[in-house]
């Protein structure tokens, strides 16, 4: 445990195994008050750590004076070039790392107050520094303290408020020349696969059935681009299996498989997957069938009106579609979420580390807002991984 001597009123305990904290983990989310991303959920890093053997978790929990926990950090401690970098669990699959705020009045706690609370646990767990990549600036209408004085990531993500009638939302986010297209599309499907629907995976069989079509859908695609495909993984398969699967401890899985399929032959047109809590569901990864037969009636587009209208007609306030430039996202979407790179510095050798990673911030920053310089790093890409 570390106590703030400086002001006596805050105190962090370090915790190295996800079971010794999970009580109190579930008792914030379940609090109505949590400000949180579901990527901080118990069962979505629960499901991270499992899948990657050797994952060198800490859970770091901020207590006021009183004892009661404000925030709650879980960290994926690796070493890089003989340092011991704290950073975040689930790295590229997260889209968002910020911490649990038990409130709003917790997510006010003074940046350089919750800075000094992780240097000094640090020191005690021998970390040289934290690095916390795509942290919200803003979440939910709170500023995130965590991100005072970040370096702006790459890039930012892209959302939209779900209004309480799904119809209403739809109509929203859709025009009614893009929804008369979509009509139009669906029609087309129907006619050369028979009747489509919407399927939200609801047992393993189904989880493992949309999954399986993913994975080949996203092969087929990383092929035909000439790149390497980062879901041929064991791992990574695992930690979303783990993550989508049905625990009978949890009112919803961690990760959310929904599907356009045909409901008499069960194919499957496309898939959408992203990380759920009460509150929003926040994409993660996406797949459609590459056959021009299927391509044509543009199933991905198909399957995210209809992923609007269930999410807003179960009472979720928020969807968001994660990190990175795509034009389904800008036609979508009416929300930037800024993101930033989080670099604290604890150790002589961690300010060096620090000083790297924001210059390596910047330049992956320029290249992804010069498309330039983007379609240069993507051909080199295609090159190195050409047989």
């Amino acid at each position: 445990m570390v106590r703030d001597t400086a002001r006596g009123s805050l105190t962090t305990e370090v915790f190295s195994d996800l079971a010794s904290v999970e009580a109190l983990w579930r008792g914030l989310e379940a609090d109505p008050a949590v400000l949180a991303t579901p990527y901080q959920r118990f069962d979505w890093v629960a499901a991270y750590a499992r899948a990657e053997p050797g994952t060198d978790v800490r859970v770091l929990v901020v207590r006021d004076a009183s004892g009661r926990p404000q925030v709650l950090i879980p960290c994926h401690v690796t070493r890089e070039h003989g340092l011991r970098v704290a950073g975040v669990v689930g790295a590229k699959h997260a889209n968002y790392h910020m911490p649990v705020f038990a409130s709003r009045a917790a997510a006010s706690l003074q940046p350089a107050d919750l800075a000094e609370q992780l240097r000094a646990a640090a020191r005690g767990a021998g970390i040289d520094a934290y690095a916390f990549s795509h942290q919200p600036r803003f979440w939910d209408g709170a500023a995130n303290p965590l991100c005072f004085r970040s370096e702006p990531s790459p890039s930012d993500a892209y959302g939209l408020l779900l209004g309480p009638d799904a119809e209403s939302t739809v109509r929203r986010v859709f025009s009614g020349d893009a929804r008369k297209k979509l009509r139009s599309k669906e029609k087309k499907l129907v006619e050369t696969f028979g009747p489509v629907a919407y399927r939200v995976a609801r047992t393993d069989a189904e989880v493992t059935a949309y999954l399986d079509a993913f994975y080949a859908q996203k092969a087929s695609r990383f092929a035909a681009m000439g790149i390497p495909n980062p879901y041929a993984d064991a791992a990574v398969r695992a930690f979303i299996a783990a993550g989508a699967g049905r625990d009978a401890r949890s009112d919803a899985p961690a990760i959310e498989v929904a599907a356009l399929v045909a409901t008499e032959s069960g194919r499957v047109f496309a898939v959408f997957a992203g990380a759920v809590d009460a509150a929003r569901y926040s994409g993660m990864m996406t797949s459609f069938d590459q056959d021009p037969s299927v391509g044509r009636s543009s199933p991905g587009d198909l399957l995210l009106q209809s992923l609007v209208r269930d999410q807003a007609e179960r009472g979720r306030r928020a969807l968001d579609l994660g990190v990175g430039e795509a034009r389904y996202k800008t036609n979508t979407c009416d929300e930037t979420i800024e993101l930033g790179e989080v670099t604290i510095p604890v150790t002589l050798r961690g300010r060096i580390f620090a000083l790297k990673a924001v210059g390596t911030a910047r330049l992956k920053r320029r290249i992804k807002r010069d498309p330039r310089l983007s379609a240069l790093v993507t051909r080199l890409r295609r090159w190195r991984a050409a047989p």
